[in-house]
């Protein structure tokens, strides 16, 4: 090979060694060091439009047949038409509730109690005991490879109706993309940098507004595990997509302890693999999982 030619071989290598320094350069300068630039928050579930559930709907009809009958009783002129009257309002109003007459007030204590009782709880995710992770598989250097990302920056409100959790209702889910890591710095630079591009605060974070929830059964006891789909909308940057998040919940009277689970696609959300040297054959197919404790908000 002549001089001129190993010349130019050499200011090829030259400019391939300076192009992938720069590209390194950039990625982890552009990616930064993943820390959040503001507090964690999710919005607060608006509660105010729920709709009233069965028990109410039977403990208004309760107060108002007892005021009916007390003011039967007190309106018969002998007590023989009296207990005539009540005994035929409560046949005619009350089935299959009892006929016993309860004085108003009494009433009205107990039914405030009762729909205290099913309005259920409001419990609100804690970053403690919680984790949102991706999954997804790579060729690194040639070696099949499983790379999870994982936070513990989510936030979110459940409101959940033991009575009737037809009622139960889930708020945005909030997801800090800037705290994702996995076990490599410079894929988390990346990350950061060219795929989420949580760097931006204009991307910082990702969310899930809920607009479905099916398959809740018709009761739910304290303590006990439930399965059910969370429908919504899934926003990564400025892209938003229809998901459903497979859920199982197990249901306190003072937390909350669930999972949900979805898989995704780099594609659905434009997501590039920027060219790294040693990567190939990253999965398009992305697994999302939350893990969440959530303790009730006080009344």
């Amino acid at each position: 090979m002549s001089r001129r030619s190993l010349n130019i071989l050499g200011i090829l290598i030259l400019m391939g060694i300076t192009a992938a320094v720069s590209i390194f350069a950039y990625i982890y300068i552009v990616g930064g060091s993943g820390e959040a630039t503001e507090p964690l928050t999710a919005p607060t579930l608006d509660l105010s439009t729920a709709t009233p559930n069965a028990l109410e709907t039977q403990v208004a009809e309760l107060i108002a047949t007892n005021e009916a009958l007390s003011t039967a009783v007190a309106g018969s002129g002998t007590d023989a038409e009296a207990e005539a009257t009540v005994e035929s309002t409560a046949e005619a109003t009350v089935e299959p509730m009892s006929a016993t007459v309860v004085p108003t007030s009494e009433a009205t204590e107990e039914a405030t109690a009762a729909v205290a009782a099913s309005a259920g709880s409001l419990y609100r995710i804690e970053t403690s005991g919680s984790e949102v992770s991706f999954t997804l598989t790579e060729d690194l250097r040639g070696q099949p490879t499983t790379v999870v990302g994982k936070t513990d920056q989510v936030a979110g409100d459940i409101f959940v109706d033991f009575a009737t959790p037809a009622n139960s209702k889930i708020g945005v889910i909030r997801i800090n993309a800037r705290t994702l890591a996995t076990d490599q710095e410079f894929r988390n630079r990346a990350i950061r940098s060219e795929i989420l591009e949580s760097a931006s605060d204009n991307y910082q974070f990702i969310e899930f507004t809920p607009t479905s929830i099916t398959g809740l059964p018709d009761t739910v006891a304290v303590g006990s595990t439930i399965n059910f789909k969370v429908i919504g909308d899934l926003k990564i940057r400025d892209i938003t997509q229809t998901v459903t998040f497979d859920v199982s919940v197990t249901a306190g009277e003072d937390k909350l302890e669930g999972s949900a689970t979805t898989t995704v696609t780099r594609a659905q959300y434009n997501l590039q693999i920027p060219n790294a040297p040693g990567v190939a054959n990253v999965s398009d197919e992305v697994t999302l999982d939350i893990k969440f404790v959530a303790a009730v908000v006080p009344a």
